[in-house]
């Protein structure tokens, strides 16, 4: 079993900016296949969005997501954890936060992403978690 963060991380990381609206947010996710991206000013960050995030946070109430920004819906001062961390660690701040995903910062610059889907790989390759984590989307792009 992975000890490290660093060892089940997925590295590198899409970043948007706090002024982005959320259809530039949504569009990048479709575009990179992912579900979250980190809200950086410049190297820091700043924020967590989640494609749940705008379904939610935004569009269920009525927002234009042409004119929402990223900022105003994003989760702000996000707990990181550093590729050095212990797996067991990210999991408790998952926990502890109720957060599914947690930024990876080295040295002050967002490096990856460590999932809850990432630490139930390493833990179980097996469970259903993994196996829905590892799928690819249908044809219709669903995720």
């Amino acid at each position: 079993m992975a000890e490290l963060v660093k060892d089940v991380m997925t590295p590198g990381v899409v970043a948007v900016r706090p002024d982005a609206s959320l259809v530039e947010a949504a569009q990048l996710m479709r575009t990179q296949n992912i579900g979250d991206v980190v809200v950086a000013e410049g190297q820091d960050v700043i924020g967590v969005l989640t494609d749940r995030d705008i379904t939610v946070r935004a569009v269920a109430d009525g927002a234009d997501p042409m004119t929402v920004s990223v900022q105003s819906v994003c989760t702000p001062d996000p707990v990181t954890v550093t590729p050095g961390d212990r797996v067991t660690t990210a999991a408790t701040l998952m926990r502890e936060h109720a957060v599914r995903r947690l930024p990876v910062v080295e040295n002050g610059l967002p490096v990856g992403m460590v999932s809850l889907g990432d630490l139930a790989e390493a833990e179980d390759p097996a469970s259903a978690l993994a196996d829905i984590s590892r799928a690819e989307p249908d044809a219709r792009g669903d995720t």
